[in-house]
């Protein structure tokens, strides 16, 4: 229900935004893309600090104190009416937004049960796609009032949400750092059966940044799915452009339905690599559907256009579920906000020049010999991301055996290092 609320306030703003930005506020497409730009810079250099905030303070606190903070900021946008508020505004948004993520996807680890957190993490992605659906509906509505006046105010129904969102956070069961930290504020003592394993922290397991590295990368099946796909379809086909809704619509639906049961069965290492493995295989059809749509025509073009975003989403869909078990196996169980701030570092790392290059490849580079030659390198880059993951994920595995960090080998509640 949580996660329902919150997407569905951010779905109605994000719906709008783009209007919002530029008859409201007043600013240039350019000017919007810059400032998300500075805003992504922003984000890549305080992940990994927000990540130890997370462990030092608690993760309910720090989710509860993020989604808090956001919500508040939505009272400012509506008086914002030039390119230096809204950099700076997108720039503590994205701050904000940091902290909250951090201590969200430490809390969901800690307070879960380890056979339950692949599961929960499925289910929670369905209620967000749901979420972001109606926010979208809501949005829409709007929009076609064509009432800036509506668009200008609509900020503040997001803003309700939020705080009543915030509301719902605080109110979930403490997770076990949670109660730690009360207890050590308290002035109660640790046994010593209890004290903190202190390790080597995610910066010295090379696996873990390996494993994060190579998830960017395969996560760049969302610039395939939201970028290329569709300017693709609008440069270098002859479909008409309302089968853009149909893309995108039949994603929404595919992944409010389909992840708690693409995530069954995902317990192991060995199994979320399996997982890796059907996504890579997914990503390259993908790509070879697309590539030959140049060349068809009528129906036919529209058919494959269609198989090709649908596989793409299968690349989406077999990536979460392996995602979340490399999150559930590989965080040492005592800093899972600092490794979470890792690899937010990492996969920014290896996805963020996703949208340039594949852009590039698909429709702006003509060597000589047979057309399509890009896609096949997009392809590629996908294999050898998938392949990279299989070392990488083991490689972390044994690092956390070795320092005696995997879950089960230290306690429950530990001090944050």
């Amino acid at each position: 229900m949580q996660s329902l609320l919150f997407a569905t306030g951010e779905g109605t703003f994000l719906t709008g935004s783009a209007v919002f930005f530029t008859q409201i506020v007043g600013l240039k497409a350019t000017q919007v893309g810059l400032g998300l730009t500075v805003a992504g810079v922003v984000s890549f250099l305080v992940a990994y600090p927000m990540g130890r905030l997370a462990d030092a303070i608690g993760p309910k606190r720090m989710w509860a104190l993020g989604a808090f903070v956001q919500a508040l900021m939505f009272v400012a946008w509506p008086f914002i009416d030039g390119f230096v508020g809204y950099l700076a505004m997108v720039v503590v948004v994205e701050i904000v937004q940091n902290a909250g993520g951090a201590g969200r996807g430490a809390y969901i680890l800690d307070v879960m049960p380890e056979k339950e957190r692949v599961a929960t993490q499925a289910y929670l992605y369905s209620s967000l796609n749901v979420g972001f659906t109606l926010g979208a509906i809501l949005g829409g509505v709007a929009l076609a009032l064509d009432n800036n006046e509506l668009i200008r105010w609509l900020p503040l129904f997001t803003m309700a949400i939020g705080l009543v969102n915030a509301i719902r956070i605080h109110g979930l069961p403490d997770a076990p750092h949670d109660l730690a930290r009360a207890r050590r504020r308290a002035g109660e003592a640790e046994a010593p059966a209890k004290a903190a394993r202190r390790g080597p922290g995610p910066l010295r397991n090379p696996g873990w940044m390996f494993v994060s590295l190579f998830g960017g990368t395969m996560w760049t099946n969302q610039v395939l799915l939201n970028v290329v796909i569709p300017l693709w379809l609008v440069q270098e086909t002859d479909s008409p452009h309302w089968l853009l809704a149909w893309l995108f619509g039949t994603n929404t639906v595919l992944c409010i339905v389909l992840p708690a049961y693409t995530s069954k069965g995902v317990h192991t290492i060995g199994d979320a690599l399996r997982r890796i493995r059907w996504s890579g295989a997914f990503f390259v059809v993908s790509c070879l559907i697309t590539m030959v749509t140049h060349s068809t025509v009528g129906a036919v073009t529209v058919i494959l256009v269609w198989l090709g975003h649908v596989t793409v989403t299968g690349a989406e869909l077999a990536l979460t579920s392996a995602s979340w078990t490399f999150q559930a196996k590989l965080m040492d169980p005592h800093r899972r906000g600092e490794y979470g701030g890792v690899a937010e570092v990492f996969s920014t790392i290896g996805g963020r020049w996703a949208p340039a290059l594949y852009t590039f490849l698909a429709m702006g580079w003509r060597p000589p010999g047979p057309s399509g030659l890009g896609w096949l390198v997009i392809a590629a880059i996908a294999v050898v991301a998938s392949l990279g993951m299989h070392p990488a994920a083991y490689a972390a595995e044994r690092f956390l055996e070795r320092h005696g960090l995997a879950e089960g080998d230290g306690p429950a509640v530990a001090e944050p290092a």
